[in-house]
Formats: C-alpha cells, sequence, structure tokens
C-alpha cells in the first residue's frame, strides 16, 4: 500500500473508535450489530435490519446519521404509500409574467444520505421497488429525466419478523441489493438494566459530528483500494459455490435443503466486508477470520430454502455454519 493509504488506514482506525463511542452515548450495548452496520457503511453497502420492536432499530440509524454528519430522511413504509411519496413527483408551475406552464421535479425523501426504510415490508412490491434504481444506480428517473443522488448514500431498512399481516415479503431482487441483512435480538440482562436506568432518569446525552460526508467517500475508497490475497479471494469464490445445489461440490445439507444458492454478489460482499473489517481494526489486508466474520450477514438472505428445511425447521443461518466448518 502507499504511504498515505497507510496513514489512511490509522486515520480510519481513530475515526471507527470515535463513532463507536459516541453510538454508545444513545445505545446501550449491541455490539455486533453496530459493528455490521458500520462495515456495511464503509463499504457503501446497504443494510436490512430485522428484530421485534424496541429494540433501538429506529434509534440506532438516527445516531449514525447525526454523528456521521450526513443528511437524513425517514419513511415510514405503509401499505397505501405510493413510489411517489418516495422518489418525488412533478408539478405543474405557472409563471406569472408569461403565463408559460411547466413542470417542475420536486424530491421526494429518498434524496439525502442516509434513508431509514422503516418496516420496508409493509409497502406493497410497486413500492418497494421505487428502490431499486437508488440503490444499485444511486439515481432515481422520473418522467423521462434522471436525477443523482447525493453520495455517500445508504439506506438501511428495518423489518418486524413478527406481524406478518398486512406485510409483503421483499422480492428477491431487491433482497440481493442490501449487502447485509443484520439480525438484531434482546439484550443482555446486564444490558437491558442500563436501558431502563438510562431510559427512565432524566439522563441526556450530545452527540458529537465525527466524520463528515467527503471524508466518508475518503474513506469507502481506501477500503476499495486495499489488496487481498489471490489465496483469500479464490477461498471465498469456492466457497460461495458451495452453497449452489447444482455445483458439483455442493454438501449433502445444501443439495438436501437448498433451493437457490448464493450468486456472484455473495462473493463481491465478502471480499468487501472483509476489507472494511480489516481496515476498521487498522490491519492492511483482510484475512479469512474477517471472511468468517461477514458470512451470515451476506448469506443468509441469499440462500433461500426449500420446503424441506421449513418443514424440519432448517434455516439458513444453520446451512452457513455448516459450511463455515470448511474453512477452518
Amino acid at each position: 500500500m502507499k504511504k498515505n493509504d497507510i496513514k489512511g488506514i490509522e486515520e480510519l482506525k481513530h475515526s471507527h473508535q470515535s463513532i463507536r463511542e459516541e453510538i454508545a452515548k444513545a445505545v446501550v450495548g449491541q455490539t455486533g450489530v453496530i459493528d455490521q452496520v458500520l462495515v456495511c457503511l464503509f463499504c457503501n453497502g446497504h443494510s436490512l435490519i430485522i428484530g421485534v420492536p424496541g429494540l433501538a432499530k429506529t434509534m440506532l440509524v438516527n445516531t449514525i446519521a447525526s454523528i456521521l454528519d450526513l443528511s437524513f430522511n425517514r419513511i415510514q413504509f405503509t401499505p397505501d404509500l405510493m413510489p411517489s411519496d418516495i422518489t418525488g413527483t412533478q408539478v405543474i408551475e405557472e409563471d406569472l409574467s408569461t403565463g408559460r406552464r411547466n413542470f417542475r421535479f420536486v424530491k421526494g425523501p429518498l434524496f439525502a444520505n442516509v434513508i431509514l426504510a422503516d418496516e420496508i415490508n409493509r409497502a406493497p412490491p410497486k413500492t418497494q421497488s421505487a428502490l431499486l434504481q437508488a440503490m444499485q444506480e444511486y439515481r432515481v428517473t422520473y418522467g423521462g429525466e434522471t436525477y443523482a443522488l447525493s453520495l455517500p448514500f445508504f439506506v438501511l431498512a428495518t423489518q418486524n419478523p413478527i406481524e406478518q399481516e398486512g406485510t409483503y415479503p421483499l422480492p428477491e431482487a431487491q433482497l440481493d441489493r442490501f449487502m447485509f441483512t443484520i439480525n438484531i435480538d434482546y439484550p443482555a440482562p446486564e444490558e437491558e438494566v442500563e436501558i431502563v436506568k438510562t431510559t427512565t432518569s432524566a439522563y441526556a446525552f450530545e452527540l458529537r459530528k465525527v466524520i463528515n460526508g467527503s471524508k466518508f467517500l475518503r474513506f469507502q475508497q481506501l477500503i476499495r483500494r486495499m489488496p487481498v490475497a489471490d489465496e483469500v479471494i479464490d477461498r471465498v469464490v469456492r466457497f460461495v459455490s458451495l452453497t449452489r445445489p447444482k455445483s458439483k461440490e455442493a454438501p449433502e445439507p445444501v443439495n438436501r435443503y437448498v433451493a437457490w444458492g448464493a450468486g456472484p454478489r455473495a462473493s463481491q460482499y465478502l471480499i468487501l466486508g472483509a476489507k472494511a473489517r480489516a481496515a476498521l481494526d487498522g490491519r492492511f489486508a483482510p484475512n479469512m477470520d474477517d471472511v468468517r466474520s461477514v458470512a451470515h450477514p451476506v448469506l443468509r438472505h441469499r440462500i433461500i430454502t426449500n420446503f424441506a428445511a421449513e418443514a424440519e425447521g432448517v434455516r439458513s443461518d444453520d446451512i452457513i455454519s455448516e459450511l463455515l466448518r470448511s474453512l477452518s
């Protein structure tokens, strides 16, 4: 790596520590979830956060947006939400001096750096699809005109795994746009005690801005430039191929329980996630331990299980854990 990149890694490590310290002021515990969200953001990826109500999903996203000094919009997904409610719409304006009328595009809440798509599965597929172009191409097309989104741009979507009435499953094409699917669980007993103490008292905190948008983009490019050993890439590609039931090397659990395996995007995100994890830790190249640490969030929504798995209670996480043993 170049000398400037080495200094950049050291600066990134310091900034990462500062970000975590600021998040800890507002969010008690959930260190694993926070680490995964930050890895995803520094890779310029989108996250789908799944958890029951009351586990600080929204607070975490709000806190991160404040710390990073980025513009933030929250979109509450509901069954009656229309695509134009997200992307924006055209309005007719009349020039009072000439009497001429023309169309003007009014940008929707999607035009921000950080988007919280709250309860994304409550909107119908037509509305969900309004995010597809933005998440992949960082732009929006409306009325034949294309409008670029400000970078950095992240979609952090939340989903409630309990309530299924009045919800719509996310299409696989949209799920694949998310780099990570992050499961958020109940806090540990000692963490819940701390949550109750801080939220039922006069405790107040003030968040400090740590990184602005331009520095964040610079860190993202730095992670892209990190070298990766050919051996690591080869092992990652072989590992992802094991998730495909039609592969000759696919193990018995995959052939038995998997309908569709992960595509090439999984290999890309495993490498990117490993790079980011190494960089945030102050290291200059990723290893297989970094790959293992991001395997579950990258793959759990890309391995589609079949009816046999559903009948026997086998989850994609179980299959990933079994496959990870082959990496040891």
